[in-house]
């Protein structure tokens, strides 16, 4: 890489896209989606009937909230509540409500990559939850991940709903929890929600919905580098186009090109041409079972405390503590 485009390549974000649409095949990161459009078009999405994850953790919360935060509980010292990816709050918020209603001692912790979700959140929780403390962070779970170390004087407790961690291939997803185990103490927990495997036309339908939410989503990535770098890209000549393998249990996402096209990104120096029905890959959304999730903990060197399930066992959230 020249000097000259390493002065250009000021940002995480115009380096990722540089070398997303320059390698073959194209890909961008799907955490580029969030910005306070992709955020809404989110929310937007967490409302579809056909996106079944949010009502089956919201289910989950809700129905088994008190035995969740007895395990929660700290050691006289009180709770760090620390979550990552906390986007609008809505799900957590259950837990916040019961925890502050139960007058247990915690600080709520919400980081996200989005400084508008958590600029929003913060406020909500001030108006609808006054008594909660919260101390507010932006950031990134990997960044972030090296100062929650120096959380270790009480009880830890991290949360990560949504299957977020299905946004990780296996192998990221084992240096994830890894990560995760080095920054815990004894005593401290890992309450994760995982997409379980099910019938593939549910999961299509989750990430293809008739209204179109789904793929302006997605498109969202375009618009964004549009809007932040200059760039010409047309959204209405890509396709959004979902896959899922019930094998793997994974499903991927792609913007996937309808027509011939040169794309000029000025602020990065960059011409991209496209071929008729190439493809951009966005994102991975990893299903998973029993089986799986159990290895992978091992992998991490955690183990499995409980986990908690909808009455369709469409989704669970796996409690983890350090072995």
């Amino acid at each position: 890489m020249s000097t000259i485009t390493e002065t250009i390549l000021d940002t995480s974000f115009k380096k990722d896209v540089y070398n997303g649409l320059t390698a073959n095949p194209k890909f961008l990161y799907s955490k580029y989606i969030y910005d306070k459009r992709g955020d809404k078009l989110f929310q937007d999405i967490m409302e579809l009937d056909e996106y079944y994850l949010t009502n089956s953790e919201f289910e989950i919360l809700s129905m088994h909230k008190k035995a969740i935060s007895e395990l929660f509980r700290g050691n006289g010292k009180g709770i760090d509540l620390i979550e990552l990816g906390a986007g609008d709050g809505k799900k957590t918020k259950i837990l916040l409500s019961y925890l502050s209603e139960n007058d247990y001692d915690f600080i709520y912790k919400p980081i996200d990559i989005s400084k508008n979700a958590i600029d929003l959140l913060t406020a909500d929780l001030h108006c609808e939850l006054p008594k909660v403390r919260v101390d507010a962070e932006i950031g990134e779970y990997f960044e972030v991940l090296e100062r929650l170390q120096q959380y270790n004087s009480r009880k830890k407790v991290i949360l990560l709903l949504g299957s977020n961690i299905g946004n990780l291939l296996h192998p990221r997803a084992i240096d994830f929890l890894s990560h995760l185990k080095d920054t815990m103490n004894t005593g401290d927990l890992v309450f994760m929600g995982f997409d379980q495997k099910k019938d593939p036309q549910t999961i299509l339908d989750a990430y293809n919905d008739p209204t179109g939410v789904t793929a302006e989503f997605n498109k969202n990535l375009l618009h964004r580098i549009n809007s932040e770098m200059n760039a010409n890209f047309d959204p209405d000549k890509f396709k959004h186009w979902e896959v899922y393998d019930p094998e793997s249990g994974t499903a991927k996402s792609y913007l996937v090109a309808t027509e011939k096209m040169q794309v000029n990104i000025e602020a990065i120096d960059l011409t991209i041409c496209f071929d008729p029905w190439e493809t951009i890959h966005t994102e991975i959304s990893q299903k998973y079972d029993d089986k799986v999730v159990r290895w992978l903990a091992e992998e991490a060197g955690l183990s499995i405390v409980t986990s908690f399930s909808d009455a369709n066992n469409y989704y669970k959230d796996y409690v983890f503590r350090r072995k």
